[in-house]
């Protein structure tokens, strides 16, 4: 079995240098590479694609002036998924708004955002090896970008995605517990880290990231909660930890959450404490001893198949719990912001969508941040969008 595919592999290399010189040669029609080189023809099942795009044309403003107008494209996603016979399964999904220069840790370009294969290993059990999502707790963290007009900062800062293992277990057919091991970073600390490792830290000689996540669906599936704790070292002798809990509900046209998120990092991952620090004469300092709390609310309300309302509110805080550098200890910065949407959804039963999106948000600051030369800010949005998950096969 093994000589025989790998004459056809051989076979099909050396004729690729022929079907590049004479368009006559043909592949088979309708027929997948895994079906021409294995001798019984096997197929894979249930495979499909789609092409996720979000465009938008915005008006930006700065304390009530105009800063810039312009069109953007916001999101361009290729996804790929399937399923290899009953038991495995994969997920591929590449992002062309993001560099992709390869990671140095992952080996991965960094606009690859999932990459994965999952093995139903039996009824309770399922592993998922490569690429893909932390386990964090949450709602607004798991759903899908095109979806989110404007994330949380919290969420908005957090390396989603890397490479590991996950295992989930299914304790009942509505709760499941994901006991997960990931890489808590895909490149270099200087990619992490804002101004890259504060002097006198050592490198990590194992950074990962290890979650324990519960999700549960109760009261016929309505109610929905996602818990979860995290912890994984930065640096040597620098860890981070993140509690995350998100409570869901979904009923009839309403949908609503309520999300709680924060992290305790050794040394600042998110940036946005160490980035009070820029204007420095002597230039800007990584933080450490960083934390972060983030609380969303969200309601929908579908007033009709074809239309869609929501109101949106996310306030977050951010300071340091132990004095370091140019960094005393307390609380840095303060902001919140409230979102109103409506959504059209021209077709039934497609996820073609057109929206009017507002955002109001607040960038307050305290006495100590306005040490390091920061003033308080107002910013709002209007923006006008659509948002197409087009299927290709």
């Amino acid at each position: 079995m093994k000589k025989r595919l790998l004459t056809a592999l051989l076979s099909a290399c050396l004729a690729l240098p022929l079907w590049a010189q004479d368009p006559l040669i043909e592949p088979e029609e309708g027929k997948t590479l895994l079906e021409r080189i294995t001798p019984d023809g096997k197929t894979i099942a249930n495979s499909s694609m789609n092409l996720q795009f979000y465009t938008s044309g915005a008006a930006s403003f700065t304390e009530g002036e105009l800063e810039e107008a312009a069109f953007r494209i916001n999101k361009v996603r290729l996804e790929i998924l399937g399923n290899i016979g009953k038991d495995f399964s994969y997920h591929f999904r590449q992002s062309f708004n993001k560099y992709s220069n390869p990671h140095a840790l992952d080996n991965l370009s960094s606009s690859v955002e999932y990459a994965y294969m999952n093995w139903k290993m039996n009824d309770k059990l399922k592993l998922t090896v490569g690429k893909q999502i932390i386990q964090l707790g949450g709602h607004e963290y798991w759903i899908n970008g095109l979806k989110i007009r404007e994330f949380s900062d919290f969420n908005n800062n957090i390396a989603c995605y890397q490479a590991g293992v996950n295992a989930a277990v299914s304790l009942t057919p509505t709760q499941q517990l994901n006991l997960q091991l990931l890489n808590n970073r895909a490149g270099t600390e200087e990619d992490i880290f804002l101004f890259g490792r504060p002097d006198g830290l050592e490198k990590a000689k194992a950074p990962l990231l290890g979650t324990v996540n519960y999700d549960g669906t109760f009261c016929d599936k309505a109610l929905n909660l996602r818990y979860s704790v995290s912890a994984g070292q930065l640096t040597k002798g620098r860890n981070i930890f993140y509690l995350t809990a998100g409570n869901i509900w979904k009923e009839g046209p309403v949908f609503a959450y309520l999300d709680i998120m924060y992290s305790r990092e050794g040394v600042d991952t998110k940036g946005l404490i160490s980035e009070l620090s820029a204007n420095l004469p002597d230039g800007g300092v990584t933080a450490q001893y960083a934390q972060y709390l983030t609380l969303i609310g969200n309601f929908d309300y579908r007033i009709h198949p074809n239309w869609n309302l929501y109101v949106k509110s996310a306030y977050e805080t951010g300071g340091v719990y132990k004095a370091n550098g140019p960094y005393e200890k307390g609380r840095y910065r303060c902001t919140w912001n409230i979102q109103a949407c409506a959504e059209f959804f021209p077709m039934k039963n497609s996820e073609l969508l057109i929206f009017l999106h507002l955002l109001h948000k607040h960038h307050g600051f305290t006495a100590r941040a306005k040490a390091l030369g920061m003033e308080n800010y107002d910013t709002q949005r209007i923006s006008l969008g659509l948002v197409y998950t087009i299927p290709v096969f």
